[in-house]
This record gives C-alpha cells, structure tokens and sequence, in this order.
C-alpha cells in the first residue's frame, strides 16, 4: 500500500511504524474471510482492510479522530484472525493499537462512553475492586431490566453465580518444586482471573511443581496492562506493564529464572509484545528480556512433558483462544497436552472466528459479542461435548454464561489427569472449596 507521510511525521516512532505496517499491506482482501465483525456486519469498513484504509487516512492527515472511524475501530474484537490469514504479514496488532492510542488522545467520547470506559480501566485491572464490583452486579442483576444501556446490562450478567473466596496461593510466595527441581518459573497470576476463578492459578501451581518446577508469585507484579492497552490507555498500561518488568526482572537477577508463564493467553498475548511496548521506555532492555521469557501455559507443560494417561471415556471441545492461536500462534499444544493426558479431544466448526469476549469487548459492543457467542456455542454443542476447555478466563465467563456444558481451563483437566484436584466445574452441586494450604495434593 502507498503511504504519504511526510519526512516530519516519519520522525515520530509510532508513525514510523504503523507506515511499516501499512506499506506491507497489497488490499488482497484475504483478511475478510476470518474477520469475525466482516462476518457479522457485512461492512467493508468492519473489515481488516476497510479499517486499516481509516487509520491510514486519520493518520496521514493528522487530524482529530472522528466518530466514523471511531466507531468501526471500537468494533474491531483484536482477535488477530487476519494476522493468521494475511500472506504478507501485515503486523495490524501494531496498527490498531497505535490507531487506539491516537483516538484516545485526539477524540472526545460522549460523556456517558468516557464514564463507562473509565470505570472499567480502574475497576477490571484491580482484584480487590473487581471483587466488590462483581458483588454490587450480582445484587443488582434482578433490576437489570431497568438499566437503560444495553452495555450497563451487559455488566450485571457478568457476575458468576458464585464468586471464589481469594486464594491465599495468589500471594507473592515461592512454591518448591516435587522432587529434583527440573526449572524456576514466575506464574502471572492477572487480576480478573484472581476475582473470577482462583481455582485456574491454584490447578497450574500443583501442576508445575508436580512436574518439577519451582514457582514463585512476584512481589509486585499483577495486571498485564492488555485491559487498558486495548482501550487506547496508554500511560495506564505501560504502568502496569513496567510493574511486572521491574517484579520480574528483580527474580531473574536473584534467585533465578527460566520463564515467565502465563495462564490466560489474553495476558501472554500482551506481555509477549512488551519489547514492543515499550521500546522507546528506560525499561526496554529489561522489557524485551521479559517478552523473551514468557511462554503459555502449555509451551512450559510440553516441554516439562506429562505422562501419558490411560483414556478418559470423556469427550472434550477444545475452544481455540484468538490470543493463543491467532496472536502467539500456539494452536496444537493444548489438544495434544490433553490427548496425552487420555482425553478425547476435537475442535468445533470454524474454530478460528472469535467468541465475542475480547477483554471489555462483550461490555462495550454487546450486541456484537451476543451474535458471535450464539454461534460460536451453536458450534461447540454441536458434537455434544462433555465438556469445554478454553485457556483464557474471558473466553470462558463468555461461553460459559451460555451453556450447560462444563467450561473449565485446559489446566484444570491437565491437573486432575495427573493426580490433582477435580475441576469444581465438573461438580452436580458446583460449589468450590475454600483453597487449602499445602496446595499439593
């Protein structure tokens, strides 16, 4: 594509690199075939290239954000399905976060969008507060018919039925390894996760350390930065993000470390692009350092290796996160992990197309995230599952919120194949036991 910046704007690293991203598009269109708004919407403009032709204009021009190109931005999930299918590469992770950051900066929301945006960016990304909100939505849910905003009711059916007491295992602590200590890892433990599910960190500690790994919980660390990143927050996320380098960095210069492991690949996603981030930062030696070292989940368990499990008789719909398969394209080791494990695993008709949760996507474009929940459950129940396994919490509050069918973390099943706790979601009754210390059973 032919980008005309001029020589003052190139001087500007951002801009710099969005003509990067720009100039390697050639408006093939591929894109639009896995693009999941495209899919819904039929509108060039909610498209990959449609987009990607509004960001160029915007940014070319210099002038303020307007609310057409807002709008089709916001509609934009950042499921990365495109990067997946692009033959030329193009990076549109980098040119949508940029466009992001320059409509935060350049555009006034209605008054009624900046509220609501700004309440999530200092609610989601802190447990504590998380917590209480979850607690305020589940009171206020039998008045949901009220609200006036379709995003305002969205909020309230987002509480779970039950929310977990906090685990004393979340806490900054080192876990020893079983046995010989084969490596030393830091496990992010997020900050949604640890108010929506404590039993996901609690199953991945027992697993690694069964597997031989010491683990430690950082003094400091806590939100990846994805939640407010994604919401054009700039400062807001390079804060977070900077938290976790300095915690990080303090363990590998200490004691020692050999990866950073994530749980929720929204999380990895984001922390695995930290060099990027912050590049131009103080931080950005020790930022790349820490991209380098963090891996999923099932990247740290394939190469620890499991035991192979006699067959489960249970049959498993395993739901491919976009931030696994399309943004750290990890796409087979989760379904051979729990192959492995004696699990009969398959995937469901057009496994690449987005759920709909997308960070503060399913709060901010309900109706959107409705239609692509509709028919991603229409395709996982297909094969009439006896359960459902997603690594990452949004995906599974998303889909979860629609079925019947258990939706746990492929740790979870990973862990109970190999001696742990079962999954309190496979439970008639559904109730999860306050976390135990010692933790390894």
């Amino acid at each position: 594509m032919q980008t005309n910046f001029t020589p003052e704007q190139l001087r500007d690293p951002a801009i710099q690199r969005s003509n990067e991203v720009l100039r390697a598009c050639v408006h093939c269109g591929f894109c639009t075939a896995t693009c999941p708004t495209y899919a819904v919407l039929g509108d060039e403009l909610d498209s990959p290239r449609g987009r990607i032709y509004l960001i160029k204009e915007m940014l070319e021009t210099g002038r303020p954000a307007d609310a057409r190109t807002v709008k089709h931005i916001d509609r934009c999930l950042s499921c990365l399905a495109c990067m997946t299918t692009c033959p030329s590469g193009v990076h549109y992770m980098h040119l949508v976060d940029h466009a992001r950051d320059y409509i935060e900066r350049t555009y006034k929301r209605p008054f009624g969008d900046r509220m609501l945006r700004g309440l999530l960016a200092q609610i989601l990304p802190y447990p504590t507060r998380f917590r209480l909100a979850l607690l305020a939505a589940k009171l206020g849910r039998p008045f949901a018919f009220l609200m006036p905003d379709a995003r305002l009711k969205a909020m309230l059916a987002m509480a779970p039925k039950q929310i977990p007491p906090v685990s004393r295992n979340d806490s900054p602590q080192v876990f020893a390894a079983q046995g010989e200590r084969r490596m030393r890892v830091a496990l992010m433990t997020g900050c949604a996760q640890k108010a929506l599910n404590t039993d996901i960190n609690d199953a991945t500690i027992r697993l690694l350390t069964r597997l031989g790994a010491e683990v430690v919980v950082a003094e400091g660390a806590g939100c990846c930065g994805a939640l407010t990143h994604h919401m054009g927050k700039t400062a807001d996320s390079h804060t977070s993000a900077s938290r976790n380098i300095r915690a990080w960095m303090a363990e590998r210069r200490g004691a020692g470390l050999d990866a950073v492991v994530i749980n929720t690949s929204g999380c990895g996603t984001t922390v695995k692009d930290y060099g990027h981030m912050l590049r131009h930062d103080p931080l950005a030696e020790d930022a790349a350092e820490v991209a380098g070292l963090a891996r999923d989940i099932s990247e740290v368990l394939t190469e620890l290796g499991i035991e192979k499990g006699a067959p489960k008789g249970l049959r498993v719909a395993y739901h491919a996160a976009c931030s696994l398969q399309h943004g750290q394209q990890i796409k087979s080791l989760p379904k051979e992990l729990l192959k492995r494990a004696g699990f009969t695993v398959f995937e469901p008709a057009d496994s690449h197309l987005c759920c709909g949760s997308a960070g503060t996507y399913n709060l901010l474009q309900p109706a959107i995230s409705g239609e692509l929940k509709a028919r991603k459950l229409a395709t996982l129940e297909a094969r009439a599952p006896d359960i459902i396994a997603a690594g990452n919490i949004g995906c599974m509050m998303q889909i979860g919120s629609g079925t019947e069918v258990p939706v746990v973390h492929t740790v979870e099943l990973l862990d109970w194949a190999t001696g742990g706790l079962r999954p309190v979601a496979l439970d008639d009754e559904g109730k999860r036991a306050v976390p135990q210390v010692p933790i390894l059973r």
